[in-house]
Formats: structure tokens, sequence, C-alpha cells
């Protein structure tokens, strides 16, 4: 069973506005209502030496390999031959993708090389079904 709890902040994260409304139903001309704006976290800037904390090849538990390169508000990363991921920094450790599907946490471990990356899988056959994968890696090279 994949871990389902990542569901409902890659929601969150999926929606750069979401909005909420209370009051009574059913809703007439005359009912009052209440509106809340959620918006999105802005990027986080990383300083030098966090980028460099990132940077490097990591050896996927699933045989991938990854390649991280820190950018100006975030990072870019490219899964063997596959297109770049762009990411935007959340904190020194967390990187997201802009549509929410990928969350990458570095520093992970005792030695804080290691790196978690949680993402929702392109190719799902059935769309109702919520999945999210979670794949563990090591440092490989800096």
């Amino acid at each position: 069973m994949r871990p389902l709890f990542l569901v409902l902040p890659l929601s969150l994260l999926c929606a750069p506005q979401a909005g909420a409304q209370s009051g009574n139903y059913p809703v007439t001309d005359d009912t009052p209502m209440s509106t809340v704006q959620v918006k999105a976290q802005p990027s986080f800037h990383i300083w030098d030496y966090q980028a460099d904390a990132i940077r490097g090849t990591y050896e996927l538990s699933n045989g991938w390999r990854l390649k991280v390169q820190p950018t100006r508000d975030g990072a870019v990363a490219r899964i063997d031959n596959q297109r770049p991921i762009r990411l935007v920094a959340q904190s020194p450790d967390r990187f997201v993708s802009r549509d929410g599907n990928v969350i990458m946490d570095f520093n992970q471990g005792d030695e804080r090389e290691d790196m978690r990356m949680s993402y929702v899988p392109g190719d799902t056959t059935n769309p109702q079904l919520a999945q999210v994968i979670v794949v563990t890696a090591k440092m490989a090279q800096r």
C-alpha cells in the first residue's frame, strides 16, 4: 500500500489559489456568506552554501540516477535521460515542482546525504485513484 498521507499536501500544492465558503444551504440571494482565499507558499531563496548541499548525482532506490543542479530560485532535476524537472525551493531542504506532483526532501539521514522523492505518476490508469510513489536515494557523486 502506498502512503496516502501525502495526497492532501500534494492537493494543496497543486492549487495556487483555493477558495472556501461557509453559509446556509440552499444558497439564496439573501443568504449571508463568508469567503476565504488561500494562496500557495511563495518560493524560498536559497543561499550558495545551501545549494551546494543538494547539488550532485543521486542513486535512487529503484535503479534510476538523478542529477540535481541548483538554480537561483530552486533546482533543476533530471532523471536519467528524461526531460528536466524544474523545482521551486520551499525551504533549504524541500523542493517542489510547480504543479505539486514532485516533492524532493534533501539532506536526510544521519550523514545528511540522502534524499527522498515523492511523485504522482503521470501514467495512472485509473484517474480516480490517488497514488503517490516514494523513492529514497543515496548521494552518489558531488
